[in-house]
């Protein structure tokens, strides 16, 4: 097995068992204000407040919860739990379209430099977040595993980076409007009840709203439609339905998405807390590996409009 540990931050939308699973022992924690104005470290277990909680306070009070990035001196100290006892490091960080922890995780890497010239901390920006880092940070684990080099999984990850794919059911658009954080959103905005923004990465790392469809079941109709045209290999890869606040919604499209493709493995889960304080409690999504994103997501648009019927 390779000499290097794999160290997310909290955007990853990681349980706990998927890091025991693939031996994922450790994650970077950044910053998170309450509505009461306090300030807490995000993490993925959910141990201050439940998931429930955490998103039922955003729909029915429209809690704002703003988020940060952490300090480059915390990046650090968790990487120096691993270059002191001989381990590389390679990090996966939520995407510099969204965030600026990248670069606080590289100059945390740089200041370690000095002490451990022998070490090594790789920082790869996945241009992506929540589920779609849980799906690098398992295909970086089963390269590690194989006994591949930190270099090589790196580089693996950020040639195909643009390949992982989010789509599915938004219904609640109030937190996206608040935080800017999707492109190509007002052009779409809609205050109609059932209202669906439809949106996938960019190559930029950004979430862009593809179009919108309302009612739920033609949504998840053109979810699927989009599925069925954008996936690789589904029947090898582990795919993640992520939710917020949306159980049942969640289940359905698990079927819809076992049906269609067959995958080896679904796993249901709630959207992290870090992610999840900019989407709000509507969303619903399936997130999986495929053809790389167009330049300007042409291509994905064209099966949109085709799959909503426009």
């Amino acid at each position: 097995m390779a000499d290097f540990v794999i160290i997310p931050d909290a955007a990853c939308s990681m349980t706990k068992d998927l890091r025991e699973r693939f031996d994922i022992p450790d994650y970077i924690r950044t910053r998170i204000t309450f509505p009461d104005g306090t300030q807490h470290d995000t993490t993925l277990d959910w141990e201050e407040i439940s998931a429930d909680d955490y998103y039922l306070s955003m729909r029915e009070h429209k809690a704002i919860y703003k988020t940060g990035v952490g300090s480059i001196d915390a990046a650090a100290e968790v990487f120096e739990r691993y270059l002191k006892i001989g381990m590389d490091v390679l990090s996966i960080t939520l995407s510099t379209g969204i965030s600026g922890t990248y670069g606080v995780f590289v100059k945390a890497a740089e200041q370690l430099k000095e002490k451990y010239p022998d070490r090594k901390v790789v920082i790869v920006d996945s241009l992506r977040y929540g589920f779609a880092i849980t799906q690098m940070i398992i295909k970086a684990a089963e390269m590690r595993d194989e006994g591949k080099s930190i270099e090589e999984v790196a580089a693996w990850l950020e040639a195909n980076r643009n390949c992982y794919h989010q789509m599915g059911v938004m219904d609640d658009l109030f937190f996206l409007a608040r935080t800017g954080r999707v492109t190509n959103f007002k052009a779409f905005f809609g205050t109609l009840v059932g209202v669906n923004a439809m949106g996938d990465y960019s190559r930029a790392g950004i979430s862009e709203v593809l179009g919108k469809i309302k009612g739920k079941k033609k949504a998840l109709d053109a979810t699927i439609e989009y599925l069925k045209r954008t996936v690789v290999d589904p029947e090898n890869q582990i795919m993640f339905i992520g939710h917020t606040l949306k159980p049942d919604t969640a289940e359905i499209l698990r079927d819809m998405v076992q049906e269609a493709v067959h995958p080896k493995e679904i796993i249901i889960g709630r959207v992290d807390m870090s992610c999840g304080a900019n989407i709000g409690p509507g969303m619903a999504v399936v997130f999986y590996y495929g053809k790389e994103a167009t330049e300007d997501l042409e291509e994905e648009k064209k099966i949109i409009a085709e799959a909503s019927g426009k």
